[in-house]
Protein backbone atom coordinates (compact mmCIF):
# COMPACT_ATOMS: atom_id res chain seq x y z
CA UNK A 1 0.00 0.00 0.00
CA UNK A 2 1.25 3.47 -0.90
CA UNK A 3 -0.02 6.38 1.20
CA UNK A 4 0.40 10.11 0.70
CA UNK A 5 -0.45 12.31 3.69
CA UNK A 6 -1.39 15.90 2.88
CA UNK A 7 -1.44 19.03 4.98
CA UNK A 8 -1.29 22.56 3.63
CA UNK A 9 2.20 23.45 4.87
CA UNK A 10 3.66 19.95 5.38
CA UNK A 11 5.49 21.00 8.53
CA UNK A 12 3.83 19.09 11.40
CA UNK A 13 0.81 16.75 11.14
CA UNK A 14 1.52 15.23 7.73
CA UNK A 15 5.18 14.88 8.68
CA UNK A 16 4.19 13.12 11.93
CA UNK A 17 1.96 10.77 9.91
CA UNK A 18 4.71 9.94 7.41
CA UNK A 19 7.32 9.27 10.11
CA UNK A 20 5.03 7.26 12.37
CA UNK A 21 3.73 5.19 9.46
CA UNK A 22 7.28 4.39 8.38
CA UNK A 23 8.17 3.52 11.97
CA UNK A 24 5.23 1.20 12.60
CA UNK A 25 4.40 -0.11 9.13
CA UNK A 26 7.34 0.60 6.86
CA UNK A 27 7.51 -3.02 5.79
CA UNK A 28 3.87 -2.97 4.61
CA UNK A 29 3.09 0.66 3.80
CA UNK A 30 5.17 3.10 1.77
CA UNK A 31 4.39 6.50 3.25
CA UNK A 32 5.14 10.00 2.04
CA UNK A 33 3.85 13.43 2.94
CA UNK A 34 3.43 16.70 1.11
CA UNK A 35 1.69 20.03 1.15
CA UNK A 36 -0.19 22.21 -1.28
CA UNK A 37 1.77 25.21 0.05
CA UNK A 38 4.85 23.70 1.71
CA UNK A 39 7.08 25.76 3.97
CA UNK A 40 10.86 25.85 3.97
CA UNK A 41 11.39 24.13 7.31
CA UNK A 42 9.63 21.63 9.49
CA UNK A 43 8.31 22.83 12.82
CA UNK A 44 11.17 22.20 15.31
CA UNK A 45 8.85 20.62 17.87
CA UNK A 46 7.73 18.09 15.26
CA UNK A 47 11.27 16.79 15.00
CA UNK A 48 12.02 16.93 18.72
CA UNK A 49 8.90 14.95 19.63
CA UNK A 50 9.62 12.34 16.96
CA UNK A 51 13.18 11.94 18.25
CA UNK A 52 11.94 11.68 21.83
CA UNK A 53 9.57 8.90 20.74
CA UNK A 54 12.39 7.01 19.01
CA UNK A 55 11.00 7.63 15.53
CA UNK A 56 13.53 8.21 12.74
CA UNK A 57 13.26 11.61 11.13
CA UNK A 58 16.58 12.14 9.36
CA UNK A 59 15.18 12.30 5.82
CA UNK A 60 12.00 14.25 6.55
CA UNK A 61 11.46 17.56 4.79
CA UNK A 62 8.61 19.79 3.75
CA UNK A 63 7.76 19.24 0.11
CA UNK A 64 5.12 20.04 -2.47
CA UNK A 65 2.61 17.49 -3.62
CA UNK A 66 3.98 18.21 -7.12
CA UNK A 67 7.14 16.33 -6.13
CA UNK A 68 5.12 13.11 -5.88
CA UNK A 69 3.62 12.95 -9.37
CA UNK A 70 5.31 9.61 -10.05
CA UNK A 71 4.44 8.11 -6.65
CA UNK A 72 0.94 6.90 -7.67
CA UNK A 73 -0.52 6.53 -4.16
CA UNK A 74 -3.24 4.01 -3.44
CA UNK A 75 -4.49 6.27 -0.70
CA UNK A 76 -4.38 10.04 -0.14
CA UNK A 77 -5.16 11.15 3.41
CA UNK A 78 -5.69 14.81 4.25
CA UNK A 79 -4.96 15.61 7.88
CA UNK A 80 -5.86 19.28 8.14
CA UNK A 81 -9.13 20.99 7.33
CA UNK A 82 -7.53 23.30 4.76
CA UNK A 83 -6.35 20.50 2.48
CA UNK A 84 -9.60 18.57 2.95
CA UNK A 85 -11.38 21.30 1.00
CA UNK A 86 -8.76 21.79 -1.71
CA UNK A 87 -8.97 20.38 -5.19
CA UNK A 88 -6.43 17.60 -5.49
CA UNK A 89 -4.15 17.36 -8.50
CA UNK A 90 -5.42 15.25 -11.38
CA UNK A 91 -2.43 12.92 -11.06
CA UNK A 92 -3.89 11.49 -7.83
CA UNK A 93 -5.95 9.50 -10.32
CA UNK A 94 -7.87 6.64 -8.81
CA UNK A 95 -6.35 6.96 -5.35
CA UNK A 96 -8.82 6.64 -2.51
CA UNK A 97 -9.12 10.01 -0.79
CA UNK A 98 -10.14 10.35 2.86
CA UNK A 99 -9.89 13.00 5.55
CA UNK A 100 -8.39 12.22 8.94
CA UNK A 101 -8.59 15.55 10.73
CA UNK A 102 -5.97 16.12 13.39
CA UNK A 103 -5.63 19.07 15.74
CA UNK A 104 -2.39 20.93 15.05
CA UNK A 105 -0.17 20.64 18.14
CA UNK A 106 2.33 23.11 16.66
CA UNK A 107 -0.25 25.91 16.71
CA UNK A 108 -1.20 25.47 20.36
CA UNK A 109 -0.47 28.38 22.66
CA UNK A 110 0.22 27.24 26.20
CA UNK A 111 2.81 25.94 28.58
CA UNK A 112 5.56 23.59 27.50
CA UNK A 113 3.74 20.75 29.26
CA UNK A 114 0.45 21.53 27.49
CA UNK A 115 2.15 21.62 24.10
CA UNK A 116 4.00 18.36 24.84
CA UNK A 117 0.69 16.75 25.82
CA UNK A 118 -0.88 17.93 22.56
CA UNK A 119 1.97 16.41 20.55
CA UNK A 120 1.72 13.16 22.52
CA UNK A 121 -2.03 12.98 21.92
CA UNK A 122 -1.69 13.69 18.19
CA UNK A 123 1.08 11.10 17.82
CA UNK A 124 -0.98 8.51 19.70
CA UNK A 125 -3.99 9.08 17.42
CA UNK A 126 -1.73 8.67 14.39
CA UNK A 127 -0.15 5.50 15.82
CA UNK A 128 -3.58 4.00 16.52
CA UNK A 129 -4.77 4.79 13.00
CA UNK A 130 -1.60 3.38 11.43
CA UNK A 131 -2.04 0.11 13.30
CA UNK A 132 -5.56 -0.17 11.88
CA UNK A 133 -4.35 0.94 8.46
CA UNK A 134 -1.77 -1.84 8.45
CA UNK A 135 -4.56 -4.39 8.90
CA UNK A 136 -6.22 -3.04 5.75
CA UNK A 137 -3.25 -4.18 3.68
CA UNK A 138 -4.70 -7.70 4.05
CA UNK A 139 -7.99 -6.60 2.47
CA UNK A 140 -8.92 -5.86 -1.12
CA UNK A 141 -8.72 -2.12 -1.97
CA UNK A 142 -12.46 -1.91 -2.66
CA UNK A 143 -13.02 -2.80 1.01
CA UNK A 144 -10.81 0.00 2.33
CA UNK A 145 -13.04 3.07 2.05
CA UNK A 146 -15.61 2.33 4.79
CA UNK A 147 -12.86 1.29 7.22
CA UNK A 148 -10.77 4.36 6.37
CA UNK A 149 -13.67 6.74 6.90
CA UNK A 150 -14.44 5.11 10.25
CA UNK A 151 -10.82 5.54 11.33
CA UNK A 152 -10.93 9.23 10.42
CA UNK A 153 -14.06 9.72 12.47
CA UNK A 154 -12.32 8.51 15.65
CA UNK A 155 -10.59 11.15 17.71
Amino acid sequence: MKVLYLCTHNRCRSILCEAITRHHAGDRIEARSAGSQPVEALHPLTLSHLVAAGVACDDLRSQSWDEHQDFAPDLVITVCDSTAGESCPVWFGKAIKVHWGLADPSSLKGSEAEIAAAFAQCMQIISDRVHHLTALTEMEPEQWLPALRALGAKA
